[in-house]
């Protein structure tokens, strides 16, 4: 027999639990926008997403400089420099000022993470939060590798640490609106290389992805997305893809719609390429890519999902590969192999895309056809991904190399002929470049490990076309037909006796909400501790002394749809691993350990050594 106890340590718990344990009331209206025609069109000028407002590394910005020189003085084209802003991170621009996660106090005990927030003009600090790297054995040189998304429609912003914790900012302040502990509560896995998602933003959605070693059905490490309501951070939905992928990676997913659909694409852990419904989490469709993971983010060129990898290849010994694939439903347009686009993202140049390898080859790539039109090395070392704007390419090596090209193409079919001309080249020597450039309002911004830069002119004024609208969905009108049943909120972690609100949204085929679920169209059931009334809320079980789970199904119709509830009593604690089991709470543990009678191993282990590893095999499977 084996018993854990724990007491101690009730005053440390208690701070998580005050976040964590909290019954997450619904938003007033709790229902998504219909959002069933294409986004207004919108200025150019802000980047409130690391790949730019088309998510493609393309601006609509002119009038951008030509040269400058990192060492500053007149006609240097170097408007200011910030040391203390060197980072991994790409940073984004909204409504004036610039957000960037970077390191806090480098090289000292107090090192931690931190968002810092400047007026975009003339670098000025604004305000800055910072917080500890806990429960993470990521090295200070990978701190800030995720980057910050904006939101113009309620001017937040939101980070996530590379620890995990995963923050909304009021952007004109910097108060924390809500934050969630990723690893603590959902079994986020951070790890030395340091590799973490970025958050993007759909509708009233932030969506964010990790490796999940999470509880219950879930505690299979996945490759998970999740889905939390911008305003108040409550989980909307929890969707993954194979279990035990190879590789925690950071594709950085992109918005799309292909054939009326609004589509998430990304690349994830388990090699696959996939495309979600950003509303819903349901899965469209799959490609597999890779035999590890993928950490390219992909591009969408007119109803085509271009993606790379520099890993093994499906049912090949040929390593690497570019590959075009069709938007509605995953199947492949066109592949090459041995193309080593393993972390630099390709990106839109006018009708082409232009990708870099892993050794710093420069690709000039046809989309519709997969012909390679033009190459040219340009370092040994690419990992930022380069920028399209003003009719220029710009791109920064990770050995500080940088360059501005012009691209010149003549000709059409199998007879396009394409070369770069060289505007501009420079070294930043002693400077890595892992973040991408990218332009806003008239003005550059590079950012190296070393400092954050921004160029231009000092007159520098916002210049060029609107940003073209994403292709308009179908209509809701057209189909009213439930499809899907979204409960809300999809997680959640209470004491006993809370009583949880529940919210049963109904979607379309497309993932486009239609209505609300009444609550007499609606029946639940409760798998383990709790029910719930007719008005939709959930209650624990305020008798429960142990650890429980509550895992709800809303029935409508023939559709069903789930939540799940942990359920913790106050601390002290006790648990009996008699029976062999993990306690269903655990978060990151039911995959990781395994109860066994030691007694009974020792005793067949001097009689029978296989016998041992037998009982150690049936006990450990999972």
């Amino acid at each position: 027999m084996f018993r854990l106890s724990s007491a101690v340590g009730a005053v440390l718990l208690s701070a998580t639990f005050a976040v964590c344990l909290a019954v997450q009331p619904l938003r007033a209206d709790d229902a998504p926008p219909a959002a069933a025609a294409p986004a207004a069109s919108s200025t150019g000028s802000d980047w409130t997403y690391w790949r730019g407002p088309q998510m493609n590394g393309n601006s609509t910005e002119t009038g951008l400089v030509d040269s400058w020189d990192p060492d500053g003085g007149d006609d240097s084209n170097l408007l200011w420099k910030k040391p203390e802003l060197g980072s991994r991170s790409t940073p984004i621009v909204m409504n004036g000022r610039l957000y960037i996660v970077c390191r806090d106090k480098p090289y000292t005990p107090d090192e931690g993470e931190k968002l810092v927030c400047i007026d975009a003009a003339s670098g000025q600090t604004i305000w800055e939060q910072r917080w500890n790297v806990y429960l993470s054995d990521v090295p200070d040189t990978r701190v800030a590798w995720s980057s910050v998304v904006g939101d113009p429609e309620s001017g937040n912003v939101y980070a996530l640490g590379v620890c995990g914790l995963f923050q909304a900012f009021k952007g004109d302040t910097g108060e924390v609106l809500w934050s969630h502990s990723m690893h603590e509560e959902y079994g986020l896995l951070s790890t030395y290389g340091g590799r973490t998602n970025f958050p993007i933003i759909h509708e009233d959605n932030v969506i964010i992805s990790a490796v999940i070693i999470g509880w219950g059905e879930q505690a299979k490490p996945t490759h998970r997305y999740i889905a939390f309501d911008k305003y108040n951070g409550q989980p909307v939905w929890f969707e993954g893809t194979k279990p035990f992928p190879e590789d925690t990676t950071y594709s950085a997913p992109v918005l799309g719609v292909f054939d009326g659909q609004a589509t998430l694409v990304f690349g994830a852990g388990d090699g696959g390429v996939y495309g979600f419904q950003p509303r819903t989490g349901k899965k469209i469709w799959s490609y597999q890519l890779s035999e590890r993971g993928v950490n390219t983010s992909p591009v969408i060129y007119k109803d085509y999902v271009i993606c790379g990898h520099s890993e093994e290849n499906i049912g090949s010994t040929e390593m690497g590969g570019l590959v075009c694939l069709n938007g509605r439903d995953g199947s492949e347009v066109w592949k090459h192999t041995e193309m080593f686009v393993g972390k630099s993202a390709p990106i839109v140049a006018g009708d082409l895309i232009v990708a870099h390898e892993d050794g710093g080859k420069l690709l000039v790539v046809d989309p519709e056809t997969g012909k390679e039109l033009f190459s040219r090395k340009v370092d040994t070392v690419m990992r930022a991904s380069p920028l399209y704007a003003d009719g220029k390419l710009y791109v920064l090596t990770a050995n500080g190399r940088w360059w501005i090209f012009k691209i010149n193409s003549e000709g059409e079919g199998e007879d396009r002929k394409v070369s770069l001309e060289e505007v501009h080249k420079l070294r930043l020597n002693g400077e890595e470049g892992h973040a991408s450039p990218i332009a806003s309002h008239g003005r550059l911004y590079v950012t190296t490990t070393n400092a954050l830069y921004c160029i231009g002119k000092g007159d520098a004024q916002p210049a060029g076309g609107d940003v073209p609208p994403m292709p308009a969905e179908s209509s809701r009108d057209d189909d009213q037909t439930p499809a899907v049943v979204q409960v809300v909120p999809v997680e959640g972690l209470l004491y006993p006796g809370d009583k949880q609100p529940l919210g049963v949204r109904l979607y379309n085929a497309k993932g486009q909400w239609i209505r609300n679920a009444e609550p007499g169209e609606v029946t639940f059931s409760v798998e383990g501790v709790g029910s719930v009334d007719e008005s939709g809320a959930f209650t624990s079980d305020a008798a429960l002394r142990d650890s429980g789970a509550g895992l709800i199904t809303a029935k409508v119709g023939e559709l069903t749809g789930g939540s799940r509830m942990r359920v913790i009593p106050n601390l002290p604690w006790s648990f009996d691993f008699d029976k062999g089991t993990i306690p269903v709470t655990w978060v990151g543990m039911r995959y990781r350990h395994v109860p066994l009678d030691f007694d009974l191993f020792q005793s067949l282990n001097g009689d029978d050594p296989q016998a041992a590893l037998l009982y150690l095999y049936f006990y450990s499977e999972f």
